[in-house]
């Protein structure tokens, strides 16, 4: 790897202002078009909220929170604080109060930064509760009061700094360089699925380092336009961020999560990551088109979904698609594929994913139809990125080989360890927890995994999520929901036994994709409230499910079998606490929020 041109995040801003003076930068799609800011006006605009954020008092080391939704101010507020050399605290906006009351106050900020007045409630909520906490500021129009400011306003006061003040911005230029690459940048708090949350630590070195390394992944450059729209919060898109940055790349953020189909079409991105439900749910959604289609297309449609699977896997295998199979590739590309990408805008050339484990069957479905997916793994604690796929030398079903600087083995238990410059520094006021994680200089992931011959690595399950049922028997449910998942009706699946004597799971059907089923087979679904309850109780319903668990059971050992299933009447939200922000099943809260149901499949053990 080169030696980077930037050593702490702080050298960013101007290194970009200086490289890559562009028309648009940074910028949001809003009301159906893309409004942002130049280079030059995005700087200023930093550096006036740098010197905004002093006069509130900020300095080297201070806390400050951002407790957003992704969008141009939560990236340019993250890059002031860190000039400044004061830490970033990450709040997802979708925590409660009280969630974000812990947060605060574990880390002891001093500024908080929230999108909106309904974010600003949620502090003010708490606020007496908060001795630390000075000034929040309100990226969104706000009436200001002594301790809330509008970001306008804070934004205001660094320029009048900056013009009145002499020698202000070589004294900004001057802190920006006086940050140490082994200094604390951010505390991430982990979404715990018990207890409190662990606030990991990123030094400037760690993150720096993993945007480089992470490049390979993400192999991006000046010319490209990305769509963005997983949540700052998290490390992955965060650090996805910085690597876009330094290369030059000009970043959009999606209006919402909910706008990203259209937002697609507007911003045209030739790069995007993803987390792999939003790719399952695209793949799920042009199936579901294709097969809604008039004949003749059914067909056509259907046969170019086959040559895309053989494309993919003779492509991956190490070769290329040739002979009869290459004239099929190209009919299919014309008439299917290119229809297919055009839904997304048609330039994407670049599509990483992260934060669980893709499913093969979705990255074969991507890379068939000229999209391919690079998959990586890793986790808040090791800044994050870990392994990618190698372009070009993809194997499927594998998070591949650890990218540069990184190295990864797997312990005699399975479990997967990880050392490098990207490990974090430990959990903040938590000694025992980061001296359980960091033993003899290896971060302990706590996922277990295999290494084959080449290098690559495969995640079969988190530690902590493997059921031992009562009879002793080790059972990894990623893998099994995964199969699952693959079939269309199945929009998701818990796969559940601990210290029970059999494996049952919990199955949320796509509902739009069982009804056309139910419809196509004459019996459609009644309408009106109450729906989907009355749907997943019907027994012609849950034999459609049965079937797809029958077929799943003829490919498991005896123990891992699904001997019951109950299916559940509603898909799994963030509200309901179900999901994480990055939409990763929560199996704690499933568990609690289903406790009925789920006593329901275990009321009689004599299987």
């Amino acid at each position: 790897m080169d030696t980077p041109d930037i050593v702490t995040l702080a050298d960013l801003p101007f290194y970009v202002t200086g490289r890559y003076p562009k028309p648009l930068l940074v910028g949001q799609v809003r009301q159906g078009a893309i409004v942002g800011e130049s280079t030059r006006d995005w700087f200023d605009r930093l550096r006036d909220l740098a010197l905004g954020l002093e006069s509130l008092g900020v300095i080297a080391r201070d806390r400050v929170v951002i407790m957003s939704e992704s969008r141009p101010e939560w990236l340019i507020a993250d890059l002031a604080i860190l000039t400044l050399g004061a830490v970033t605290v990450p709040i997802y906006s979708t925590l409660t109060a009280g969630q974000a009351r812990y947060i605060v106050q574990d880390a002891g900020a001093k500024v908080a930064f929230v999108s909106t007045t309904e974010q600003l409630d949620k502090i003010e909520s708490v606020r007496h509760e908060l001795p630390l906490l000075q000034a929040v500021v309100v990226f969104d129009a706000a009436e200001a009061s002594a301790s809330v400011l509008p970001l306008t306003a804070l934004v205001e006061r660094g320029h009048a700094r900056m013009v009145g003040e002499w020698g202000v911005a070589r004294a900004f230029r001057d802190r920006a360089r006086e940050v140490q690459p082994d200094q604390l940048a951010t505390i991430i708090y982990t979404s715990g699925t018990t207890g409190d949350p662990k606030g990991v630590m990123l030094s400037h070195a760690n993150l720096v380092s993993n945007a480089y390394a992470g490049h390979t992944m993400v192999p991006v450059n000046e010319e490209d336009v990305a769509l963005s729209y997983l949540p700052l919060s998290h490390s992955f898109e965060r650090t996805v961020s910085y690597v876009y940055l330094t290369f030059g790349v000009t970043i959009v953020y999606a209006e919402s999560m909910d706008a990203i189909g259209r937002d697609l079409s507007i911003v045209r991105p030739t790069v995007m990551t993803g987390v792999p439900r939003v790719y399952e749910k695209f793949q799920a959604r042009v199936l579901d088109r294709g097969r809604a289609l008039p004949q003749p297309r059914r067909t056509l449609f259907e046969w170019g979904v086959r040559v895309a699977a053989a494309r993919a896997r003779a492509e991956t295998a190490g070769g290329r698609a040739r002979g009869i199979l290459g004239l099929e590739v190209a009919v299919a590309e014309r008439l299917v594929f290119s229809k297919i990408r055009e839904n997304v805008g048609g330039r994407l050339r670049c599509l990483a994913s992260g934060s669980a484990p893709l499913p093969a069957s979705v990255a074969e479905f991507f890379h068939g139809i000229g999209l391919p997916i690079t998959e990586g793994y890793g986790l808040t604690e090791t800044a994050p990125i870990l392994t990618a796929n190698p372009l070009g030398a993809a194997k499927f079903g594998t998070v591949g080989t650890a990218i540069p600087g990184v190295e990864i083995r797997v312990a005699e238990d399975g479990e997967i360890l990880a050392r490098g410059p990207n490990i974090m520094m430990g959990y903040y006021n938590k000694p025992e927890a980061t001296a359980e994680a960091l033993r003899d200089g290896w971060f302990h992931t706590g996922d277990v995994g295999t290494l084959d011959a080449d290098g690559y690595l495969s995640i079969t399950d988190r530690k902590k999520d493997l059921i031992v049922t009562s009879g002793g028997k080790k059972i990894a449910p990623q893998p099994i929901e995964s199969v699952l998942k693959r079939s269309p009706l199945v929009a998701e699946a818990v796969v559940l036994g601990d210290r029970r004597r059999f494996a049952s799971a919990l199955v949320v059907p796509d509902f739009p994709a069982l009804e056309r089923r139910l419809k196509d087979l004459g019996f459609p679904a009644e309408p009106g409230a109450g729906a989907h309850d009355t749907l997943v109780a019907r027994p012609d319903v849950i034999a459609l499910y049965q079937e797809i668990v029958d077929a799943l059971n003829r490919g498991l050992s005896q123990f891992e079998r699904i001997k019951k299933i109950r299916l559940l009447p509603r898909e799994f939200t963030i509200a309901s606490g179900e999901l994480t922000p990055t939409m990763k099943v929560k199996r704690k809260a499933v568990e609690q929020n289903w406790a009925a149901e789920i006593d329901a499949l275990y009321r009689d053990e004599r299987h």
